[in-house]
C-alpha cells in the first residue's frame, strides 16, 4: 500500500499502482467522471498513470488551468489526427495547449496552402474522431526506436526534435490513427471534447527561426460543452471591438513603423500624453513613500549582464552585443534595469543608518522577441518599466515588501482593476539548476514574502516553479472587464544580486553586511498597462486620464467665435478640451464624438451664447443641464479628485 496526501492534509491508503481515475473514482462517481489530469508530487501528470510511491497528488477538473491545459493539448493532438485523415502527407511541428486554446504548427506539403475556409472540415473531422472516444495511450520507448518510427514516416521535424532530446526514454503519445512525439499530460481519451473552433490560420517559423522554414500555424480552442463554446465565441466577438490596437488607432495613441522596426512602438502625441499622466500618477504615490527618481543609459557593458546572470539566462532572448570601435569591448541593448541601479547603490559607502534606500526609474529595456510572438503593445521588443528597486536590511524587508502591496492596491482601486488574484511564485525544488543563490537565502526570501501577505490579509496561490532565477515573487493576477487575465503588478524579493554585485552597508555592529533587494513594478511594462488598460475600458478612460476631457460642440457656424471664448477658458483652467466646428448637423456631431470617447460634450448655441453657459452631455449619462464654464470646471476637478481618492 502507498499513501496518498490530499490538498486538504488528508491522507489515505491505496494499493501501489493506483491511477488519479482510480483515486477520483474512490472519491466520487462524479469526480471520476469530471477528472481530467492529476499533479502528483508537483508533477502535472495524465489521470490514467499508475502512481508507485506515496505521494502528495491534486485532481483536476475543468475550472482547473491544469485541466485546461489537458484538454487543449489533447485537443490539438486531435486535430492533427484529423488534419492528417484530410491531408495525407502532412507533417507536424509542434502542438501545444496555450493560455485560451491550442495551436499545431503544420507542414501541408509543397504547393497546398490551407485557407479559412478549410477549417470547417477540419473542425467536423475532429468531432467525428472525439465520438469514436478513443484512448490517450502513452508509450515509453527508446531514443532509437523513436527515430526509426518517425522515418518511417519521414517526419523531418519529429526527427529533428527527437535529435535534440538526451538519450534514453522517449514518451509517444497515440489515439486512433494518430502518433505523436509528446510528454503529455493528456486526458484519458477523447470523449470529453464536445465542443471544438477552430479560429484562424497564421504563419510560423519553424523552431521561431525566421532562417528556417514557415509553417502553417493553426489556432483552435475546445470545450466540454457547446453552451461554453458559445459564450466564448461571444466573449471573442466583444474582445475584438476592445483589441487595443483597433482602439489605439481610432484614438490616434500609437502607431508601428516597419522602416523603424518590429515591435517597437511609436506613441502618438495623444498616447504619450496618456502615457505621461500615467507616469505623473505613479511618480506622485513614489515621491509619499520616499522612493528616489534616477535615471540609467539604454546600454550597457555585456560584462555588467554576466555579473548580474541575466545573460546567461536570456542572453539567447538580447539584442546581441553591439561592438564598438575599440577592440573587445561588447556593450548590451539594456535587457534590465536592476544590475544598472546596483551600480548606483554602489557609488558610495553605505551604513544600516541609510537604508531603506528606494530607487525608482521608466527605464526602458529591450528584448528580443520572435516576430510571430509580437502582438500590439502585449508583446514588444523595447518597452519601458515602471521599475523600483529597494536595498533595505534583512530586519526592514517585511515591513518595505507590505509598503509595495499597499502602492499596487492603492493603483488597482484607483483604475478599476477591482477583480484580481495574488499568486506567491516559488522556486522548483526538483530543478534547482534554474535558480541563483543559496538554499538559506531562498527560504529567507520564500518565507518573508508569504508572511508579509498573510499580515496584509491577502489570499493567494502558491505556484511551484514559477519564482524569477534570482528570487520568488509575488504576481498580481488582473481580471479585465471580460474577465481575462493579465499578470500586471510583481513584486521581488532578492538576496542574491547584493552578493554577486557585492553590495554593501556599514552596521551598526561596525561590520559590513549585505542589503536585500525588492524588486518591484506595479504596471510591469507602460506598453502592456496601457493595452490592458484600454481593452478594460474598451477605450474610455477615467477623466483623470482621458486625452480630452471635453468637447465644445457649436451648433451652427455663428456660434464658433463663442465655442473658441469656452475653449480658451477650458484651457486656461488646465481642462483637456477641444473645438469641433465642422460645418455639420450638431447630431452628427454628437455621435462622432461619442464614439471618440469623450467624456463630456458641452453644446453652445444661441441661449447658451446670451447666458453665458454651456449646455452640458455626459458619455453614457446623457443631458446634464446648462452651467457656466467655471461651475463645470469645479465639476471636474470634484471628479478627478474624487476618482484619485483626494476627497
Amino acid at each position: 500500500m502507498i499513501k496518498i496526501s490530499f490538498p486538504d492534509q488528508s491522507v489515505r491508503e491505496y494499493p501501489e499502482g493506483v491511477s488519479g481515475l482510480d483515486i477520483a473514482q474512490s472519491l466520487s462517481h462524479q469526480l471520476a467522471k469530471e477528472v481530467l489530469a492529476i499533479t502528483v508530487n508537483n508533477q502535472l501528470m495524465d489521470v490514467t498513470r499508475p502512481i508507485t510511491t506515496d505521494a502528495s497528488v491534486k485532481l483536476h477538473k475543468w475550472d482547473d488551468v491544469e485541466g485546461k491545459y489537458a484538454f487543449w493539448h489533447s485537443s490539438a493532438h486531435l486535430m492533427a489526427e484529423a488534419l492528417q485523415a484530410l491531408y495525407p502527407g502532412m507533417k507536424f511541428g509542434i502542438g501545444p495547449a496555450i493560455e485560451n486554446g491550442f495551436y499545431y504548427d503544420v507542414d501541408p506539403g509543397d504547393g497546398v496552402v490551407m485557407k479559412e475556409t478549410d477549417l470547417a472540415a477540419v473542425e467536423a473531422k475532429m468531432l467525428e474522431l472525439a465520438r469514436q472516444k478513443n484512448s490517450f495511450t502513452r508509450k515509453d520507448i527508446s531514443k532509437a526506436d523513436a527515430l526509426a518510427y518517425f522515418q518511417t514516416k519521414n517526419d523531418g521535424y519529429k526527427l529533428e526534435l527527437i535529435n535534440d532530446l538526451e538519450d534514453g526514454t522517449i514518451t509517444l503519445y497515440e489515439q486512433g490513427s494518430f502518433t505523436d512525439l509528446c510528454r503529455g499530460p493528456h486526458l484519458p481519451g477523447t470523449e470529453p471534447i464536445k465542443a471544438v473552433k477552430l479560429l484562424s490560420i497564421a504563419g510560423a517559423y519553424w523552431r521561431g527561426d525566421e532562417k528556417r522554414k514557415q509553417l502553417t500555424r493553426i489556432y483552435g480552442i475546445s470545450f466540454p460543452k457547446q453552451k461554453m463554446l458559445d459564450e466564448y465565441l461571444v466573449l471573442l466577438e466583444e474582445a475584438k471591438k476592445r483589441d487595443h490596437r483597433k482602439i489605439g488607432k481610432e484614438l490616434e495613441l500609437f502607431t508601428f513603423s516597419s522602416s523603424v522596426g518590429q515591435g517597437l512602438p511609436l506613441w502618438l502625441p495623444k498616447g504619450a500624453a496618456l502615457r505621461g499622466r500615467l507616469e505623473d500618477f505613479l511618480k506622485k504615490i513614489q515621491r509619499q513613500y520616499d522612493y528616489e527618481q534616477v535615471i540609467t543609459p539604454h546600454i550597457g557593458q555585456k560584462e555588467l549582464y554576466v555579473t548580474s546572470g541575466h545573460y546567461a539566462k536570456y542572453g539567447k532572448d538580447s539584442f546581441q552585443p553591439i561592438n564598438t570601435p575599440a577592440e573587445g569591448e561588447e556593450f548590451l541593448l539594456k535587457p534590465m534595469n536592476c544590475p544598472h541601479h546596483c551600480e548606483i547603490y554602489k557609488f558610495k559607502p553605505r551604513s544600516y543608518k541609510d537604508l531603506p534606500i528606494r530607487y525608482a526609474e521608466f527605464g526602458t529595456v529591450y528584448r528580443y522577441e520572435q516576430s510571430g510572438e509580437l502582438h500590439g503593445l502585449t508583446r514588444v521588443r523595447g518597452f519601458t518599466q515602471d521599475d523600483a528597486h529597494i536595498f533595505c536590511r534583512p530586519d526592514q524587508l517585511k515591513d518595505e515588501f507590505k509598503k509595495v502591496i499597499d502602492i499596487v492596491l492603492y493603483i488597482f482601486k484607483t483604475l478599476d482593476f477591482a477583480n484580481f488574484t495574488t499568486q506567491v511564485s516559488l522556486r522548483d525544488p526538483l530543478n534547482q539548476e534554474k535558480y541563483i543563490g543559496s538554499e538559506e537565502n531562498w527560504i529567507k526570501a520564500e518565507s518573508a514574502i508569504i508572511e508579509a501577505c498573510e499580515e496584509k490579509g491577502l489570499e493567494t496561490i502558491v505556484e511551484t516553479g514559477e519564482a524569477a532565477f534570482y528570487g520568488p515573487k509575488l504576481d498580481f493576477m488582473v481580471k479585465d472587464a471580460l474577465g481575462r487575465k493579465w499578470q500586471l503588478g510583481t513584486i521581488q524579493v532578492d538576496y542574491n544580486l547584493p552578493e554577486r554585485f557585492e553590495l554593501e552597508y556599514v552596521g551598526a555592529d561596525n561590520q559590513k553586511h549585505r542589503p536585500v533587494m525588492i524588486h518591484r513594478a506595479p504596471f510591469g511594462s507602460m506598453e502592456r498597462f496601457v493595452a490592458v488598460l484600454i481593452e478594460h475600458t474598451a477605450g474610455k478612460f477615467p477623466l483623470w486620464l482621458t486625452p480630452e476631457q471635453c468637447v465644445v460642440l457649436p451648433i451652427s457656424e455663428k456660434f464658433n467665435d463663442y465655442a473658441e471664448k469656452v475653449l480658451k477658458l477650458l484651457n486656461n483652467s488646465d481642462i483637456r478640451a477641444v473645438i469641433d466646428d465642422r460645418n455639420e448637423k450638431i447630431g452628427k456631431k454628437i455621435r462622432d464624438n461619442e464614439l471618440k470617447r469623450i467624456p463630456y460634450l458641452l453644446i453652445v448655441g444661441e441661449k447658451e451664447m446670451e447666458n453665458g453657459e454651456i449646455s452640458v452631455r455626459k458619455q453614457g449619462d446623457g443631458d446634464k443641464g446648462s452651467m457656466t464654464v467655471n461651475s463645470f470646471v469645479e465639476l471636474i476637478n470634484q471628479e478627478v479628485a474624487t476618482l484619485l481618492g483626494e476627497v
